[in-house]
């Protein structure tokens, strides 16, 4: 086994420990005289430190034993929680983090971290002294560790002779956690160690059974080494999830007592050559070393391990599965149509029941690739205190529904637009305390980041009780950068003016600082989203606040379209933009500004005939009296697509067009239909100006 086969786990239970760390630490900052925070925050540390440590992340298990040596003595109330020790452990989590993502990219982790280093030294108090009464404590109580392991003949010769040439004999007693996961892993980990600095003599249970998981919590080692016990105790806790370790020396007495007694009952026996009087003396005198030996294999089911509810796999494992899937879907869809053609009663049966059982393993496979947006929404704590204390603002940030679950490719896609409308509801929205107290409300401003689903789609608002947008800044940045002119703005709702700061290179930032005001952020928050397939809107009151909502898929893969026929090509239009479809005469069509129009539920919605958009080619010109027109909409615009017929509603799987068909206008990907045919995916928001 090598180490390197455990990296992949290492680094996901690293950012596991941090992001721990990071939540305590602003637990522990609204409540700083709170020991068992502190305590939380020490046993994430410490973990950390042991496993960065075998893993051979030497830098990184240094930094993470600085930092636990201050929250040790915090702990110990050696020294009190201040704003500036926790600026110093913030700051040393961030190296931590960093550190982290650089190994999971492939780097060493190593990083200058001297800075922060020296201060954690200048804020640490007592802890040599601590360490002295650790060793004591461990010296007196090594002696006190009875033996459990029973040595043959070869064995204590070993021992012997390894005394005499200066190595020191320990028995070694290492418990795991009760919740240990990976118990043949930590056993690895904990050989591994012991082999770079001496001999293994046994263990109990065996090796194979140590291997094959057939132990308890509880594992016996005799060791021979040049190293002090104090030594090996304390490179051995650095592994993960080891919960205590024992090391005593071996009482080499009781292999030339244990001799001496053999042979007496060998006399004793051949003086009486009573078979029976021997097993009576060994039944009555015997040391309790081998009933302490198989206590681990007999303890009581009761107290097994209970089996693991979870594992982890690897993202590309699921990409795999679901492209596997997406195959399926296809070939459900050929079956279905060959169904409908041949018409025999026995296949209809097959395919409808096979189509239930496909519909079941869709939701169980898209299930599984669902992500809570926890794992994004829990980096905003610790982003949210550093903006306060840059802009001088009192914020609270509440977190609603982070348990709410997305596919994971959105997941991934999904953070950094929320950080920038986080940073801007903070920066723009939420006033300074004078502000605030001047008009009426608390210093404190509240941030609401929720998250909720609602059909087939999963709603994200971040809420603020600041300034609100102001209307007529807007408009006035607005017509100055020419982005909308000043008949236009008379005309516009307030919707519509909200929305033009999602306009590229808009700001209305007085001073432009680190936080926002580069005219950067907002464009990139409103086409990453639209690239996913949702939209966001804007709800502003001024001197009251602002509501983003983003509204995104479930997923991304497998999408419910409407497919629509142009004279024989087949065009599929995501349900998601679709508002509704409609029969429209010939009559009803207007001109407006060179453009086609027609009036929808008393709103101007602008035609488009996808066939001059695709050039469909027609072999006869035709002159209908009605239209089909599919209404969809981006945001709050709307339009209308023409088309020649509508085909029905299906399921289909989402495929890109390749890297020789890229930037393709208005075309999004494409679809393998039932039949065998292609039809191109139509992207709604390109053709909604």
């Amino acid at each position: 086994m090598e180490v390197n086969q455990y990296l992949e786990m290492f680094i996901e239970e690293s950012k596991e420990h941090l992001q721990a760390c990071s939540e305590h630490l602003l637990e522990l900052e609204k409540n700083p005289d709170d020991l068992a925070i502190v305590g939380e925050i020490f046993r994430s540390a410490h973990t950390l430190k042991g496993m960065s440590a075998t893993m051979g992340f030497e830098d990184l298990a240094d930094l993470t034993h600085k930092m636990e040596n201050v929250l040790d003595a915090i702990r110990n109330e050696k020294i009190h929680v201040s704003p500036e020790i926790l600026d110093i452990v913030f700051e040393s989590v961030d190296h931590l983090e960093e550190m982290v993502m650089d190994i999971a990219n492939g780097g060493d982790g190593k990083r200058d971290v001297s800075s922060t280093v020296a201060q954690l030294k200048r804020i640490e108090s007592g802890e040599e002294a601590a360490r002295e009464v650790v060793a004591t404590v461990a010296t007196e109580e090594k002696p006190q560790v009875s033996s459990v392991l029973e040595y043959d003949s070869f064995e204590q010769t070993v021992i012997t002779q390894s005394a005499e040439q200066g190595f020191n004999a320990f028995e070694i007693s290492v418990t795991l956690r009760e919740d240990c996961l990976l118990k043949a892993a930590r056993v690895f980990m904990v050989f591994e160690i012991l082999e770079k600095d001496g001999d293994v003599i046994k263990s109990t249970p065996s090796v194979e059974k140590l291997e094959d998981e057939q132990f308890d919590q509880q594992f016996y080692v005799a060791f021979v080494t040049k190293e002090t016990a104090e030594d090996m105790q304390k490179k051995l806790m650095k592994v993960s999830e080891v919960e205590e370790v024992k090391v005593a020396a071996i009482n080499q007495k009781q292999f030339s007592e244990k001799q001496q007694y053999e042979a007496s009952q060998e006399a004793a026996a051949t003086a009486t050559a009573t078979v029976e009087a021997v097993e009576t003396t060994d039944a009555t005198t015997a040391k309790p070393a081998p009933a302490k030996s198989t206590a681990p294999a007999k303890a009581d089911k009761s107290h097994a391990p209970v089996g693991n509810k979870t594992i982890r796999v690897n993202i590309e494992r699921l990409d795999i599965l679901m492209n596997l899937f997406e195959e399926l879907v296809i070939d459900r869809g050929r079956l279905q149509s060959i169904s409908t053609e041949v018409n025999h009663g026995e296949l209809n049966e097959t395919v409808e029941r096979m189509s239930r059982v496909m519909g079941d393993l869709q939701t169980i496979i898209l299930t599984m690739r669902m992500v809570p947006v926890e794992t994004v929404f829990n980096r905003f704590p610790k982003m949210i205190r550093q903006l306060s204390r840059d802009l001088n603002k009192k914020i609270n940030l509440e977190i609603i529904g982070a348990e709410t679950e997305l596919d994971r490719t959105v997941i991934d896609e999904i953070g950094d637009p929320l950080v920038h409308l986080i940073r801007n509801s903070v920066d723009h929205g939420i006033e300074n305390p004078t502000a605030r107290r001047a008009k009426g409300k608390p210093e404190e401003g509240t941030v609401v980041l929720r998250a909720y689903h609602s059909g087939n789609y999963v709603f994200i608002e971040i809420e603020d009780d600041g300034a609100g947008i102001n209307r007529d800044k807007v408009l006035s940045k607005a017509i100055s950068k020419g982005i909308v002119t000043h008949e236009q703005s008379l005309a516009m709702t307030d919707n519509q003016i909200n929305e033009l700061i999602l306009a590229s290179g808009f700001s209305t930032a007085d001073v432009i600082s680190d936080v926002s005001g580069r005219g950067v952020g907002l464009d990139v928050v409103k086409t990453t989203i639209e690239s996913l397939g949702g939209n966001i809107s804007i709800e502003s009151t001024q001197d009251v606040g602002s509501i983003f909502s983003i509204q995104l898929p479930l997923t991304l893969s497998i999408i419910s379209v409407m497919l629509v026929e142009i004279e024989k090509e087949i065009y599929a239009i995501p349900l998601s933009s679709i508002i509704e479809t409609s029969i429209i005469r010939s009559s009803d069509i207007m001109n407006a500004h060179n453009q086609k129009v027609i009036d929808f539920r008393g709103k101007v919605v602008p035609l488009v005939f996808l066939e001059e958009i695709f050039e469909v080619p027609r072999k006869e010109l035709q002159d209908d009296e009605f239209h089909s027109v599919v209404i969809v909409r981006k945001g709050e615009k709307l339009a209308g697509l023409v088309v020649d017929s509508f085909i029905g509603q299906q399921e289909i799987v989402l495929k890109s067009l390749g890297n020789y068909l890229t930037n393709i206008f208005a075309i999004s990907g494409a679809t393998i239909l039932g039949n065998g045919k292609v039809a191109l995916i139509v992207d709604c928001n390109a053709l909604i100006k």
